[in-house]
């Protein structure tokens, strides 16, 4: 009988737990350390939390590594000595690897990216996807290499998107994909192919400076892309009637519940869910009723 492959897993949200827990389940791999970022604070009232691969690793009893520097802690601490796995498996884990850890497995370093590559290397892929209202995207196996993202492909899977996809819709798909494709990919040999740099497009991290958008200078579609792009994070701020409010959800048609905002080139956005300052989410019609 065949020994398991042994993985040493690098993830931190909750994006990477499918792709843990099928790792897990599957009888061919034997998950030896699992390795994850510090405990945050998390939310207004700062309460330090573990991140979603902890609970899951502590759960089924794997040992647990959260180095604040993966790179210069691995090889001095006490949880890493005699570990040499086939697979480094790494899936937004949160900090780039050096050539020293990439070395480590005898098989290969492999990661799940949420792209089909080469479009949109990088930090925010799933959100690139929607606000350049892209018709496709998929789930990337690739060969880790020290260049971001650049690696060889090892397997890809494409898929449609929806007109009304949202940052968590396909966050979700993207993360159950990404899971089936790796356990897929890590069963077979590994038939690495290059990328094609000249197609390559990079997204950047995402901050509270994309949060605001103007209906007086910008589209609706444009509005409604972001907001199903960028909520619940970093969120979509939106001033109306000389009030700032957060938009939570948002449609190009009416609905029963919206309010109707005009916005440049003739168009108007729909405000299905928004939420004013110090206030609970609420309707857009609950919203107009209470400024009127």
């Amino acid at each position: 009988m065949q020994r398991p492959l042994s993985v040493v897993f690098c993830g931190t949200p909750a994006f990477a737990v499918p792709s843990l827990q099928a790792l897990i389940d599957d009888p061919a791999f034997q998950v030896n350390l699992v390795i994850t970022q510090p405990d945050k604070p998390v939310g207004r009232e700062k309460i330090v939390t573990p991140p979603p691969i902890k609970t899951l690793a502590l759960g089924r009893g794997i040992p647990l590594f959260q180095p604040h520097d993966l790179n210069e802690e691995y090889f001095a601490a006490p949880q890493t000595k005699g570990v040499q796995p086939d697979f480094l498996v790494i899936v937004a884990y949160g900090q780039l690897l050096k050539q020293p850890l990439l070395s480590l497995p005898l098989i290969a370093p492999v990661n799940v990216h949420p792209s089909l590559l080469p479009r949109w290397r990088g930090a925010s892929p799933i959100q690139h996807a929607l606000l350049a209202g892209d018709r496709e995207t998929g789930v990337t196996i690739q060969k880790v290499t020290m260049r971001l993202d650049s690696g060889p492909l090892l397997a890809q899977r494409p898929f449609g998107v929806s007109d009304r996809e949202t940052a968590q819709t396909l966050h979700d798909r993207l993360s159950e994909e990404g899971a089936k494709l790796l356990i897929e990919t890590l069963k077979k040999p590994l038939v690495p192919r290059e990328q094609d740099a000249s197609k390559a497009t990079v997204c950047r991290k995402l901050t509270r400076a994309d949060c605001s958008v103007d209906p007086a200078t910008m589209a609706a579609e444009e509005i409604d892309r972001r907001v199903r792009a960028l909520v619940p994070w970093p969120g979509v701020r939106c001033t109306i009637a000389d009030r700032e409010v957060k938009l939570l959800e948002t449609s190009l048609v009416e609905t029963v519940e919206a309010v109707s905002v005009p916005c440049a080139v003739h168009s108007t956005l729909y405000i299905v869910r928004l939420q004013p300052p110090g206030k609970k989410p609420m309707t857009g019609k609950e919203w107009d009723r209470g400024r009127r």
